[in-house]
């Protein structure tokens, strides 16, 4: 079986939760699979969410957890977010993080772009896998929102540094799931983190 590098990012801002749960199943799959894996929590790093207005010509420096993250995540072949669904989008903490770290030189190039004018994409050859929580059964996801969550991360956020393709893997409803269900989503992330898939 091919081993690969495996970048986990736990988006749930929270020390404990149902994406950590899950993100840290993949993790411990994919390890004993022989993957190799960096794991980063959102809960755990410590960084200004707010972008600023400095611009990019002037953006600010990263901290130290920012520039691990953009480090390991042009190591990795493969990305692992898990976050929940929030107001139709995702966490704050996870949003400032896509923010502050995913930026020109290193995420993409301005200075070359499409016929479009789209900045070329500095981080291809990836693919991701996102692993989605929420109270939003997925028909309703589609049929009414249109999957707003999915089209934002798999064209406007990876899609956009050239990470390609994005699935998704939603486990919902969240709240008040039983634990026979919650076991069960537990193998599911389980068996995707032995497939690095």
């Amino acid at each position: 079986m091919l081993t690969r590098k495996i970048l986990i990012l736990n988006g749930h801002p929270g020390d404990r939760s149902l994406s950590k749960s899950l993100s840290t199943a993949y993790r411990d799959a994919a390890s004993t699979q022989g993957h190799e894996v960096r794991w980063h929590d959102v809960s755990e790093m410590e960084f200004d969410m707010d972008y600023g207005m400095g611009g990019y010509s002037n953006a600010k420096p990263l901290e130290a957890p920012l520039e691990q993250f953009l480090s390991d995540l042009e190591w990795a072949d493969h990305v692992v977010v898990a976050t929940p669904l929030w107001w139709g989008a995702l966490p704050a903490k996870l949003k400032g993080l896509f923010d502050r770290a995913l930026l020109p030189g290193r995420a993409f190039d301005t200075r070359n772009t499409s016929l479009m004018g789209v900045p070329l994409p500095l981080l291809t050859g990836k693919t991701a896998r996102v692993l989605l929580t929420s109270d939003t059964p997925s028909i309703y996801l589609r049929l009414f929102y249109g999957n707003a969550i999915k089209k934002i991360l798999s064209r406007q956020i990876l899609g956009f540094i050239g990470v390609k393709p994005t699935r998704f893997t939603a486990f919902a409803s969240a709240t008040g799931a039983s634990a026979e269900t919650v076991e069960k989503w537990m193998r599911k992330a389980s068996d995707l983190g032995r497939r690095a898939a």
